[in-house]
């Protein structure tokens, strides 16, 4: 059920932290990865690492602006080229600004909807047609628990990543009659680079989070491999539409 050889993966910010974990997750089941980022050195290192980890693979890198729409046609386009088809994509780019929400500029709020929420839309539209060609697909996107609290000082990241839950929603409700099933993953608090910002921003942040996860630790990005490889496999079938927290029991406490 988990197996996923013959199948082509598109993994947007897929070359660190939650969007890597995922792509070894998927490589492992047997997938050929699509490594996207706007850094190539990073997209290098990435596919490197996927092929001393399953010699079998045969990973791809592609740099790519996934707040264009151009670049979004052009990326699936060369995955096509290149690999044939396109049967799973991850919609994991994003980025963050932490401060009070006062202090946000203008341009600093559309950069975050753009990265954040925005290149889900235009990377998903791209990746329609060639899916339905296909017979069908798998779409994950990657939210965050700010999907379902808010944080102080994550204004437009919380609003962006409540965006991607309705966005999942909608996409899964439209596109289940072309037999693409469309799911949101939120991560927890994972010890990525993006959060050791974090910890360095917000005092105490580190320790809060440990006394508040009930597995006693920070996620991991090889914690994302597994529901990746369930979420973009026959196992899901029947599940659209959802949003499964990934984050040792943290958001299940009030």
């Amino acid at each position: 059920m988990a197996d996923l050889r013959g199948k082509v993966a598109v993994v947007t910010g897929g070359s660190r932290g939650v969007g890597k974990g995922a792509a070894e997750g998927l490589a492992e089941a047997g997938a050929t990865v699509v490594v996207v980022g706007r850094n190539a050195e990073k997209n290098a290192a990435a596919t490197a690492a996927l092929r001393a980890a399953n010699t079998q693979a045969q990973p791809l890198a592609l740099e790519v602006d996934v707040t264009q729409e151009a670049a979004c046609i052009g990326m699936v386009q060369t995955t096509l080229e290149r690999c044939e088809r396109l049967d799973i994509l991850i919609n994991n780019a994003g980025t963050n600004i932490r401060k009070p929400p006062q202090d946000y500029s203008l341009d600093e709020w559309r950069m975050l909807i753009d990265t954040n929420l925005t290149s889900a839309f235009l990377c998903s539209k791209a990746a329609y047609a060639p899916m339905v060609k296909g017979g069908g697909g798998k779409i994950i996107n990657i939210g965050s628990m700010t999907s379902i609290f808010g944080a102080s000082f994550a204004a437009p990241y919380s609003a962006t990543k409540g965006g991607i839950v309705q966005f999942t929603k909608a996409l899964a409700t439209a596109w289940a009659k072309d037999n693409i099933q469309v799911n949101a993953v939120l991560p927890g608090w994972i010890d990525t680079d993006l959060t050791k910002q974090a910890r360095k921003d917000v005092a105490g942040l580190a320790e809060r989070v440990v006394a508040r996860t009930p597995v006693g630790r920070w996620g991991r990005p090889d914690d994302f491999a597994g529901i990746a490889v369930f979420l973009a496999s026959r196992s899901s079938d029947f599940l659209t539409g959802t949003s499964i927290p990934v984050d040792g029991g943290y958001s299940s406490q009030a």
